[in-house]
């Protein structure tokens, strides 16, 4: 069965970094478009960030341009979420979702506070 499993999350300080992972299986991970989205508790889910099979082409939020970067390992079908100069505003569960189709995970909860 397809699954997208997302680790990494955590508490961290204003300004801090964190790298999250989405762990995929049960389907061709190296063709699929990836993206990350955010859901705030009782806020709608948004869309952080993309990336294409190849890894070639990227795509941001305007709100995590300069601070977020994403990543992928079509060898250990992993997408990476690297989030740095974290903000309070950040705080959100993080989910790995596949462009293609209606594959979501969980999520992995990111809280940046003082």
């Amino acid at each position: 069965q397809v699954q997208l499993v997302e680790s990494g999350g955590g508490l961290v300080q204003p300004g801090g970094s964190l790298r999250l992972s989405c762990v995929a299986s049960g389907f061709v991970f190296s063709d699929y478009d990836m993206r990350w989205y955010r859901q705030a508790p009782g806020k709608e889910r948004e869309f952080v960030a993309h990336i294409t099979p190849d890894a070639k082409f990227a795509n941001y939020a305007d709100f995590v341009k300069g601070r977020f970067t994403i990543s992928r390992d079509n060898v250990k079908n992993v997408v990476y979420l690297q989030m740095n100069s974290l903000k309070p505003e950040d705080t959100a569960m993080y989910i790995c979702s596949t462009w293609q189709r209606d594959y979501w995970g969980q999520g992995t909860q990111v809280t940046v506070s003082s």
